[in-house]
Protein backbone atom coordinates (compact mmCIF):
# COMPACT_ATOMS: atom_id res chain seq x y z
CA UNK A 1 0.00 0.00 0.00
CA UNK A 2 1.47 3.56 -0.90
CA UNK A 3 2.05 5.52 1.73
CA UNK A 4 2.30 9.45 2.08
CA UNK A 5 4.05 12.05 3.90
CA UNK A 6 2.84 15.85 4.32
CA UNK A 7 6.25 18.17 5.28
CA UNK A 8 5.45 21.16 5.76
CA UNK A 9 5.95 24.67 7.80
CA UNK A 10 3.44 26.54 8.97
CA UNK A 11 2.72 29.69 11.81
CA UNK A 12 0.03 30.43 14.05
CA UNK A 13 0.21 34.02 15.49
CA UNK A 14 -0.32 37.00 13.39
CA UNK A 15 -1.17 36.32 9.52
CA UNK A 16 -1.39 38.68 7.23
CA UNK A 17 -5.12 39.44 6.03
CA UNK A 18 -6.09 37.13 8.82
CA UNK A 19 -5.05 38.58 11.82
CA UNK A 20 -3.42 36.74 15.15
CA UNK A 21 -4.89 32.94 14.43
CA UNK A 22 -4.13 29.75 16.95
CA UNK A 23 -3.40 27.61 14.45
CA UNK A 24 -1.41 28.32 10.65
CA UNK A 25 -3.65 28.41 7.39
CA UNK A 26 -0.89 25.73 6.04
CA UNK A 27 -1.51 23.32 9.04
CA UNK A 28 -5.18 23.49 8.50
CA UNK A 29 -4.88 22.63 5.12
CA UNK A 30 -2.36 20.23 5.94
CA UNK A 31 -4.76 18.42 8.58
CA UNK A 32 -7.52 18.41 5.62
CA UNK A 33 -4.36 16.53 3.51
CA UNK A 34 -3.95 14.49 6.19
CA UNK A 35 -7.68 13.24 7.47
CA UNK A 36 -8.14 12.13 3.21
CA UNK A 37 -5.16 10.36 2.73
CA UNK A 38 -3.93 9.05 5.76
CA UNK A 39 -0.62 10.63 4.98
CA UNK A 40 2.55 10.89 8.14
CA UNK A 41 3.28 14.56 8.63
CA UNK A 42 6.22 16.36 9.97
CA UNK A 43 6.19 19.78 10.62
CA UNK A 44 9.93 22.11 9.83
CA UNK A 45 9.36 24.10 13.07
CA UNK A 46 12.31 26.87 13.15
CA UNK A 47 14.69 25.69 16.30
CA UNK A 48 14.08 29.77 17.44
CA UNK A 49 10.44 30.95 16.89
CA UNK A 50 9.44 33.87 15.27
CA UNK A 51 8.14 36.51 16.33
CA UNK A 52 3.62 37.03 17.43
CA UNK A 53 4.59 40.49 15.54
CA UNK A 54 3.97 40.10 11.59
CA UNK A 55 6.32 42.61 10.40
CA UNK A 56 8.67 41.60 12.78
CA UNK A 57 8.57 37.89 11.91
CA UNK A 58 8.73 38.75 8.27
CA UNK A 59 12.39 40.36 8.92
CA UNK A 60 13.57 37.99 11.53
CA UNK A 61 12.85 35.21 8.30
CA UNK A 62 14.39 37.07 5.45
CA UNK A 63 17.70 36.70 7.58
CA UNK A 64 16.87 32.93 7.61
CA UNK A 65 16.91 32.46 4.23
CA UNK A 66 20.11 29.89 3.34
CA UNK A 67 20.31 29.38 7.23
CA UNK A 68 17.31 28.16 8.65
CA UNK A 69 17.91 26.18 11.42
CA UNK A 70 14.64 23.44 12.68
CA UNK A 71 14.37 21.41 15.64
CA UNK A 72 14.48 18.34 13.88
CA UNK A 73 15.50 16.87 11.06
CA UNK A 74 14.28 14.21 8.83
CA UNK A 75 16.36 11.75 7.69
CA UNK A 76 14.81 9.32 5.37
CA UNK A 77 11.71 9.28 2.99
CA UNK A 78 12.32 6.13 1.78
CA UNK A 79 9.12 4.43 3.46
CA UNK A 80 7.04 7.14 1.19
CA UNK A 81 5.57 7.17 -2.02
CA UNK A 82 3.96 10.32 -2.67
CA UNK A 83 5.09 13.67 -0.92
CA UNK A 84 3.47 16.70 -0.10
CA UNK A 85 5.19 19.80 0.18
CA UNK A 86 3.31 22.42 1.83
CA UNK A 87 4.37 26.06 2.84
CA UNK A 88 2.81 29.70 3.14
CA UNK A 89 4.58 31.79 0.26
CA UNK A 90 7.75 33.46 1.59
CA UNK A 91 9.17 36.26 -0.90
CA UNK A 92 7.86 34.17 -3.53
CA UNK A 93 9.04 30.65 -2.67
CA UNK A 94 8.43 28.45 0.27
CA UNK A 95 9.08 29.27 4.19
CA UNK A 96 13.25 29.18 4.27
CA UNK A 97 12.19 26.52 7.15
CA UNK A 98 10.86 23.67 4.53
CA UNK A 99 14.22 24.36 2.58
CA UNK A 100 16.07 23.16 5.50
CA UNK A 101 13.86 20.07 5.97
CA UNK A 102 13.60 18.97 2.20
CA UNK A 103 17.49 19.83 0.88
CA UNK A 104 19.39 16.53 2.44
CA UNK A 105 16.74 14.06 1.07
CA UNK A 106 17.05 11.42 -1.66
CA UNK A 107 13.90 12.30 -3.80
CA UNK A 108 14.57 9.97 -6.21
CA UNK A 109 11.30 8.39 -7.54
CA UNK A 110 9.07 10.04 -4.87
CA UNK A 111 5.85 11.86 -6.42
CA UNK A 112 6.08 15.26 -5.00
CA UNK A 113 3.05 17.44 -4.87
CA UNK A 114 2.72 21.02 -3.85
CA UNK A 115 0.71 23.19 -1.73
CA UNK A 116 0.64 26.91 -0.61
CA UNK A 117 -0.97 29.27 1.39
CA UNK A 118 -0.77 32.60 0.41
CA UNK A 119 -2.42 36.14 0.06
CA UNK A 120 -2.27 37.09 -3.37
CA UNK A 121 0.89 34.99 -4.47
CA UNK A 122 -0.51 31.69 -5.51
CA UNK A 123 1.83 28.88 -5.76
CA UNK A 124 4.76 31.15 -7.18
CA UNK A 125 8.01 29.61 -7.95
CA UNK A 126 7.70 26.88 -5.23
CA UNK A 127 6.70 24.62 -7.84
CA UNK A 128 10.04 25.41 -9.77
CA UNK A 129 12.12 25.58 -6.57
CA UNK A 130 10.76 21.79 -5.38
CA UNK A 131 11.87 20.40 -8.50
CA UNK A 132 15.14 21.54 -8.12
CA UNK A 133 16.06 21.21 -4.65
CA UNK A 134 13.95 17.62 -4.49
CA UNK A 135 16.63 16.09 -7.15
CA UNK A 136 14.97 12.69 -8.46
CA UNK A 137 11.50 13.58 -7.55
CA UNK A 138 8.46 13.57 -10.14
CA UNK A 139 6.88 16.76 -9.23
CA UNK A 140 3.34 17.18 -10.31
CA UNK A 141 2.80 20.33 -11.92
CA UNK A 142 -0.36 20.88 -10.85
CA UNK A 143 0.01 22.39 -7.32
CA UNK A 144 -2.90 23.80 -5.41
CA UNK A 145 -2.90 27.43 -4.02
CA UNK A 146 -4.84 28.62 -1.13
CA UNK A 147 -5.64 31.97 0.30
CA UNK A 148 -4.56 31.87 3.58
CA UNK A 149 -8.00 33.88 4.81
CA UNK A 150 -9.60 31.15 3.21
CA UNK A 151 -7.81 27.72 4.65
CA UNK A 152 -10.68 26.72 7.14
CA UNK A 153 -13.26 26.67 4.21
CA UNK A 154 -10.97 25.04 1.49
CA UNK A 155 -11.41 21.26 2.75
CA UNK A 156 -13.44 20.59 -0.87
CA UNK A 157 -11.14 22.21 -2.89
CA UNK A 158 -8.02 19.86 -1.09
CA UNK A 159 -10.70 17.19 -1.57
CA UNK A 160 -11.33 17.83 -5.28
CA UNK A 161 -7.64 18.32 -5.88
CA UNK A 162 -6.38 15.37 -4.64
Amino acid sequence: MAKSLIIYFSRADENYAVGYIDKGNTEIVAEYVRDMTGADMFKAEPLVPYSADYNTCIEEAKKRVGNAPIKESLTDISAYDTIYIMSPIYWGTYAPELETAIKDLDFTGKKVRVITTHEGSGLASVVRDVKKNCKGAIVDEKGLAIKGSQAKNAKATVERWL
